[in-house]
């Protein structure tokens, strides 16, 4: 009898925390935060909330609660993220606190990952993605994490860096499952996302991403046969080529993918997406909003004529 072919239930999980700390103290958890890409003008913050953690029990609690939960989903896929995506607004330190609980839970991703045989160089991208977020949350005018559940997909080994785009194993549920379905685009698919502050969205960059994805997943999971990659965004927004050169790097990346809709869902505007990844605030009037790139003209010019931006999803095969 041959043997079965790999299952996802069969991918290793990182152990429970044991009893006890769960963060270093003083310059090894300062180590700990620079190796995750925590900027430096974070880290004495950092500390100080680590030890106002340390003796406040009730917080401890909350603390300790919500990191066995998400070491126990690390190797797990699709799973409910168990985490609020503003954890843990109304705590003091709550801002810190995220941060440090992504810190606490590193050692077992990256054990979930050596165990797969992941690169350590992929391990370190993907999870260099906890300071970047902390930079886009600072720019954007709020401090800690806009959105803690967003990283749960990182650590616990959902999703990947690989050079200038991430990648998400998924098996789509819902209104994506009609889609993928409509598409005959199979049961996995990879869905492609596209972390701004990461450089130009060059096609040489995409080709390379891609071209790593289509041996990566393969090669560290055998039981998961991705046969496509979605993406939905606003940089597929059709309307973009109204504004942009022919050869703007996002009209090209428009052009790899075929259009991917959601039969169930309707096509409603979301002006606030764009405006929220390219100036950081969708409170100011469109006014006053800067107008250096063809992009950020683009956006306004639309809106302020009574226009609207939509994410659009798109499919290619890999």
């Amino acid at each position: 009898m041959e043997p079965r072919p790999p299952h996802p239930s069969d991918q290793p999980h990182a152990p429970r925390p044991p009893e006890g700390p769960y963060l270093p103290a003083d310059e090894d958890l300062a180590e700990a935060l620079l190796a995750l890409a925590v900027p430096f003008e974070e880290v004495n913050g950092l500390l100080a909330a680590r030890t106002r953690l340390a003796r406040d029990r009730g917080v401890r609690a909350l603390f300790e609660e919500t990191l066995h939960a998400q070491a126990g989903a690390v190797g797990t896929l699709g799973e409910p993220a168990g985490i609020d995506r503003d954890w843990p607004a109304g705590v003091a330190d709550g801002a810190g606190l995220a941060t440090l609980l992504f810190t606490a839970l590193a050692p077992y991703t990256r054990a979930h990952h050596r165990a797969l045989g992941v690169p350590p160089e992929v391990t370190r991208s993907t999870l260099a993605d906890l300071g970047r977020q902390l930079v886009v949350s600072r720019w954007r005018g709020h401090s800690g994490l806009g959105n803690p559940r967003w990283l749960t997909l990182h650590f616990r080994g959902e999703l990947f860096q690989l050079g200038r785009l991430q990648f998400q194993r998924r098996r789509p549920t819902g209104a994506d499952t009609e889609a993928a379905r409509a598409a005959e685009a199979g049961e996995w698919t990879i869905q492609v996302h596209i972390p701004d502050h990461c450089g130009p969205l060059s096609p040489e960059a995409c080709d390379r991403a891609l071209d790593r994805a289509r041996a990566f997943f393969p090669r560290y999971f055998p039981g998961e046969p991705y046969r496509n990659a979605c993406v939905f965004s606003w940089l597929l927004d059709p309307q973009l080529a109204d504004y942009l050169p022919e050869d703007s790097n996002i009209l090209r990346f428009q052009r790899r993918f075929a259009p991917l809709r959601r039969p169930s869902r309707p096509h409603v505007p979301e002006d606030t997406n764009p405006l929220r990844y390219v100036f950081g605030d969708v409170d100011r009037p469109l006014e006053s909003l800067p107008r250096d790139t063809v992009v950020q003209r683009a956006l306004v010019d639309h809106l302020r004529a009574g226009g609207h931006w939509y994410v659009c999803g798109g499919r290619l095969a890999l």
